[in-house]
């Protein structure tokens, strides 16, 4: 009987965990600013930016938890957010409007991670590494692996809310539109360029990964729109290269985009994917 009785207990704590997620989702049904608040807290579990301790380790593990089950708190993983999202993409309406939260999330990460190494370089200036290195060499090089992070999540939650029609109207649109206006990344002046440096590059990161979920990196029949979108948007590139379009975003940034998006382009060229 004491091990019946411990089985059942652990089935009713179990069921109890289920119910009480999925009577969470409710809410993200009906309030788009509580799915703004559930992809901030994604991306922040994602890159371990937060003073949290659920928060600062960052990675998949912080972003998806370990299930039900979790000895945290009581059963329930207080690192779900990522299971949540998944949970409630689909019930959300307005794609479009989530599209352009995610790219400014992506961008307001950027700018935390920006100010997270400028802060780091200020205490610890001369340190040298065990390689010889200076630290700002190497907190950079974290903060492009943090960039990539947060580009592959941002690209990640597209894909999933509305698929190959939606990214494509990402780059014949979003994108484009996201250029031609102007945008105050270093709001406190504490970053300088590199808060835009960095942004270019999660950008380009960002649509590229895009370009590669919607149409793969093969010539799979899912590829064949993909020469037709990469075209509209390199003619786009070109036309604010020679001046034809104004752009308004910063220039920093815009360079650090066309630098990151057309190195990716080679490098899926010489490796034979996008052919």
């Amino acid at each position: 009987m004491p091990i019946v009785a411990a089985l059942w207990t652990q089935k009713v704590k179990r069921w109890f965990d289920f119910l009480v997620f999925s009577a969470s989702r409710t809410v993200f049904h009906h309030n788009n600013d509580a799915v703004v608040q559930l992809l901030r807290s994604c991306f922040t579990a994602t890159l371990g930016l937060s003073n949290a301790q659920i928060s600062t380790n960052g990675g998949v593990g912080c972003l998806l938890g370990h299930g039900f089950g979790s000895h945290v708190c009581g059963g329930l993983s207080l690192w779900h957010r990522g299971i949540l999202c998944l949970r409630v993409y689909r019930c959300i309406k307005d794609i479009i409007i989530l599209t352009e939260e995610i790219l400014s999330l992506l961008m307001q990460n950027v700018e935390d991670v920006a100010e997270s190494v400028l802060s780091k370089e200020r205490v610890e200036k001369q340190k040298k590494t065990k390689h010889g290195l200076r630290y700002g060499q190497v907190s950079l090089g974290t903060a492009m692996t943090q960039v990539k992070a947060a580009a592959a999540l941002g690209a990640t939650l597209v894909w999933l809310s509305g698929g190959s029609c939606l990214i494509q109207g990402l780059f014949h649109e979003m994108l484009p539109s996201w250029f031609l206006a102007a945008h105050e990344l270093d709001k406190d002046g504490k970053c300088g360029g590199l808060v835009y440096m960095l942004g270019g590059y999660a950008l380009a990161y960002f649509s590229m990964l895009c370009g590669m979920f919607a149409w793969g990196v093969d010539c799979s029949t899912m590829a064949r729109r993909r020469p037709r979108v990469v075209e509209a948007h390199m003619e786009f590139l070109a036309s604010a290269m020679d001046g034809k379009i104004s752009l308004g975003c910063n220039l920093a940034l815009w360079r650090a985009y066309v630098s990151g998006f057309l190195g990716l382009m080679v490098v899926c060229a010489r490796t034979g994917y996008w052919r």
